[in-house]
């Protein structure tokens, strides 16, 4: 296992399959999609498998989820505690959305407000977010969930490390927009063009 920042070279060959992990509001969903336009391939949210309308959750996610990644080519969120570890397996590139604390919570903050100026633009399963004034009422709000959420998803890539299961994964750590911009332009567009024939 290597884990490199966003100036260092990725392994040599075909990028197939990568994960997108960091808090909510770190960007993932927004870079799992460009990768997947990079890549030319179809993107899916994440989320889309695990909502349904209401906010419930679809009985048959996991199945889903797990289906998809046996696929050969994918870039995905790295979401799902009960399918973290079959993703992880199957990941090549698992790039780290380690931006600072404040910096997810205020994109998250400017993303719940984008959503709601804009008639409240439906997310995944049809639902809509809640207007931001119910961060005083709601515990579950995604602007606390993004704070609270920031050192748990932190936590979760280091064990992934320490653990050292998994001998062939590279983690791209990223911290803030910048160091996104230059991977995805530097050595990640480098990747892709090397690989393609």
């Amino acid at each position: 296992m290597r884990v490199i920042g966003p100036d260092e070279p990725l392994p040599a060959g075909r990028l197939q399959r990568i994960a997108v992990t960091g808090p909510p509001g770190a960007g993932k969903t927004t870079l799992a999609r460009d990768l997947c336009h990079r890549m030319e391939l179809p993107f899916i949210e994440f989320e889309s498998f695990y909502h349904a309308p209401g906010w419930t959750v679809r009985p048959t996610w996991q199945e889903d989820v797990l289906k998809f990644i046996e696929g050969p080519e994918w870039a995905i969120e790295w979401q799902g505690e009960e399918v973290r570890e079959q993703m992880t397996a199957r990941t090549q590139v698992l790039v780290w959305l380690d931006h600072p604390r404040l910096f997810a919570v205020v994109r998250t903050i400017v993303r719940t407000v984008r959503r709601r100026f804009g008639g409240g633009t439906p997310i995944a399963g049809g639902n809509v977010e809640g207007p931001l004034w119910t961060f005083f009422t709601d515990p579950g709000h995604i602007v606390r969930e993004s704070w609270r959420r920031h050192p748990v998803m932190r936590a979760r890539v280091r064990r992934v490390i320490e653990e050292n299961r998994h001998p062939d994964l590279v983690i791209v750590r990223l911290r803030g927009q910048r160091q996104v911009d230059a991977w995805l332009n530097g050595p990640f567009a480098r990747g892709l063009a090397a690989a393609r024939p």
